[in-house]
């Protein structure tokens, strides 16, 4: 899954749902010298130019309105031929699964202005992932699991793989959960050379399908088929192929790479062409993924080599674990060497990788994560990168040098304590800058690197924070360390009008996996966005804490103590965190509520049901109720084949404790959840009833994870939890006893 918050993953869904992009706020496309970049607005297409943030029209909104329309189309994402003489327009998307994949392209000559649409004959939003190729002349995409390429000249078309007729056998994109867990959805590359495509198949049909039912859009049910590998079941066969584009239909024509090891028994996760065009390097790994290969591949013959093998006693750490784009490969020196990301001393860091593999360089050394990297100066011989070697909740913004000779640099102002974020231009010499903390609302500025300053006319935000605003937060960060001697990071809200003599009603909100944290320094964490109204003025204290096991940069013993744990680890953490989170005085023992969703929706089940002398009332939206019922390559990456240790699943499994249920319990789920289905809900029901638990319990007909389908849905959602909490964990303070005379 990546089973992630839910404010990350479905409140803000507009972010999640778009194309993904780097930086924040308004994407942008650099040019490659660095010096300007480019964005959307006002219908059409913009330049700003570095340093000065001139603004000039790059593409009017009148060269993208079709004869007889009244508006332009709407720009959802765009690029540009490598000579800068088309640009390709994305529109009418339609979301496939996560993200709006799936869509309408345009090509706009930015010569003549010509203007027409890529794939005419295709059905309407079908095209994914179109690109030009690198000499311009021709478009490749995929539609209907299909890889096509069309002449611009002549608009010809050319079908280059073959489904066999099978909706299951993908070329060129992903199943299911190759896109949930590894983010994998472009699946096919261009060659240096433009002669040739490689691309991945995916052969799902050996996957057996999980069918959800469609209730309310007639009178009559539909079945809806996803292709979902339940854990304990081996992974869709994948392969790579390499088809040249001056043939028709021609599946017996691609040469497939050798890649060893049975294809039913690993994953094909990364895949990008040389610099040089001579290879192609992919990432492999084995099911338990707790080995990783690189290899490289011969494109003519489909021989491959392994250049680089990683182990772990759990699992490999791999970019999707810090980044949502899995596309690209960070090569340097022409191709000679690459950026690599392991943590396997212990920390994650970076390492300058020959392609043989032969001998690395560690470029960034000590006891902390690289949070991820933000950018490669090789012209200034410098990486750029996120971490945060003094407080695991914060973020900011070093650089080293590529030859990994010489000490790191912080570049954030060590001033302003918080999360700072940058998207950098290619030439490393400017970079838009965002910064937040818990008490300071988002800002954001230009300015030049490696200085810092702020570009002329632009906000100097050292000069603009004001830590006076500490004063003036109810928020408060704090470190609790339990009897097991875990110390956890975490947050407190307390009520607006807080006595310290009074005792107050405490919600916990909790995640506790390894998919997000929810203990971040940086504006609105401490967030109450399920409740409707103000937690702090109605008198509640809201908390929440970050177990082991969650991603936080502490290291990999950190996140790796829940290896083949869920269920277990996270939640005794979780619970004797607020253990000694209770004993503080102002703590009302008897009205204490838990609330998460997705794998905090698990974590609540377990919390109630593990330790129901803590928590008295819970609510849990769209849990996974057993680790058997999701999906393998997020469930054995941190769980093993439940083939080989089943009392692992048994034990952190919320249904094998829903007996315990002593407290209030709300259950939610969507019936049209194809990422944790449906199926959980109901067998924790049965579980329930068997045992004469009483609960209170929602379905929403039709929606899937984030719930966000239906009108009405999230006020309605939000005012059925908030009368819930009201009614059984009241808000308000209550006078504290006095204590007994000596």
């Amino acid at each position: 899954m990546k089973f992630r918050p839910i404010f990350q993953r479905t409140i803000f869904s507009a972010a999640l749902l778009c194309l993904a992009v780097w930086g924040f706020g308004q994407p942008i496309k650099w040019a490659t010298d660095g010096n300007s970049y480019t964005a959307t607005e006002d219908g059409g297409v913009v330049k700003y130019t570095l340093p000065s943030l001139e603004k000039t029209t790059f593409i009017p909104k009148e060269e993208l309105t079709l004869p007889g329309a009244i508006s332009p189309l709407k720009v959802e994402g765009y690029s540009f031929s490598d000579d800068g003489s088309k640009a390709l327009i994305y529109t009418n998307s339609k979301r496939v699964w996560r993200a709006k994949t799936r869509g309408d392209y345009w090509l706009l000559d930015l010569r003549t202005k010509a203007l027409w649409q890529l794939g005419k004959d295709r059905p309407a939003s079908s095209l994914m992932f179109a690109k030009l190729s690198p000499d311009g002349t021709k478009a490749a995409y995929v539609s209907e699991r299909n890889v096509y390429v069309e002449d611009l000249a002549s608009g010809s078309i050319k079908k280059l793989t073959d489904d066999l007729g099978t909706k299951k056998l993908i070329n060129g994109t992903f199943d299911w959960v190759y896109e949930e867990e590894f983010f994998c959805r472009d699946g096919f590359r261009w060659s240096p050379d433009s002669k040739s495509i490689a691309y991945w198949q995916i052969d799902a049909n050996q996957i057996r399908d999980f069918y959800m039912i469609n209730n309310t859009d007639s009178i009559y049910s539909r079945i809806i088929p996803v292709e979902y590998p339940k854990v304990g079941d081996p992974p869709s066969p994948a392969r790579i192929g390499v088809v040249p584009i001056d043939i028709g239909i021609a599946g017996a024509k691609t040469t497939w790479m050798n890649v060893p090891g049975d294809p039913a028994q690993h994953y094909l996760i990364r895949m990008e062409w040389a610099p040089d065009g001579k290879e192609i390097i992919l990432q492999q790994l084995n099911r338990k993924q707790n080995e990783s290969k690189l290899m490289l591949c011969n494109p003519q013959s489909g021989d491959a080599k392994t250049i680089y093998t990683e182990t772990d006693e759990a699992w490999v750490s791999t970019i999707n674990e810090w980044s949502n784009n899995s596309t690209g490969w960070d090569w340097v020196d022409g191709g000679k060497s690459f950026v690599w990301m392991s943590e396997k001393d212990g920390w994650r860091h970076l390492y300058l990788v020959p392609r043989d593999g032969r001998k690395e360089t560690l470029l960034t050394d000590g006891r902390y994560d690289v949070i991820g990297m933000d950018r490669i100066d090789e012209k200034g011989g410098m990486v750029y990168f996120s971490a945060s070697p003094n407080s695991a909740i914060q973020k900011y913004l070093f650089r080293a040098p590529l030859n990994g000779k010489g000490k790191f640099e912080q570049l954030s102002p060590m001033t302003m304590p918080g999360s700072h974020d940058y998207t950098i231009s290619p030439n490393g010499k400017f970079a838009r800058h965002r910064f937040s903390n818990y008490y300071t609302q988002p800002m954001t500025s230009w300015v030049e690197l490696p200085s810092h300053k702020p570009l002329a006319g632009q906000k100097d935000l050292a000069k603009e924070f004001n830590p006076k605003l500490k004063d003036s937060t109810n928020v408060e960060y704090f470190k609790v360390t339990t009897e097991d001697g875990v110390e956890m990071d975490g947050w407190m809200k307390k009520p607006n009008h807080f006595d310290p003599n009074k005792k107050y009603p405490v919600v916990f909100f909790v995640y506790g996996e390894p998919g997000g944290t929810t203990v971040k320094d940086s504006y609105g964490s401490a967030n109450d966005f399920i409740y409707n109204g103000d937690l702090s003025e109605d008198g509640y204290i809201n908390v929440s804490i970050d177990n082991r096991g969650t991603p936080a940069p502490k290291g990999r013993a950190w996140r790796k103590a829940i290896y083949r744990k869920i269920g277990q680890v996270n939640i005794r953490d979780q619970a004797m965190g607020a253990k000694k989170i209770l004993e503080w005085p102002f703590m009302d023992t008897s009205r204490v509520a838990v609330w998460g969703w997705s794998g905090g929706g698990s974590s609540t089940l377990n919390l109630m049901f593990q330790y129901p002398e803590i928590y008295k009332t819970g609510v849990s939206i769209a849990p996974v109720t057993s680790s058997l019922f999701y999906d393998n390559i997020y469930t054995e990456r941190y769980m093993g084949l439940p083939q080989e240790n089943m009392e692992d699943y048994t034990a952190g499994a919320s249904i094998t404790h829903a007996k315990n249920l002593r407290g209030d319990l709300l259950l939610v789920h969507g019936t049209g959840d194809d990422n944790v289905h449906f199926q959980n809900a109901e067998m924790l029901v049965n579980e329930l009833v068997k045992h004469n638990k009483q609960f209170q319990y929602m379905a929403y007909p039709g929606r899937s994870h984030g719930l966000g389908e239906g009108e009405g849905t999230f006020p309605h959602l939000s005012t059925m939890v908030s009368n819930f909490l009201r009614a059984h964990c009241p808000p308000g303070g209550v006078d504290r006893p006095a204590s007994p005379k000596p």
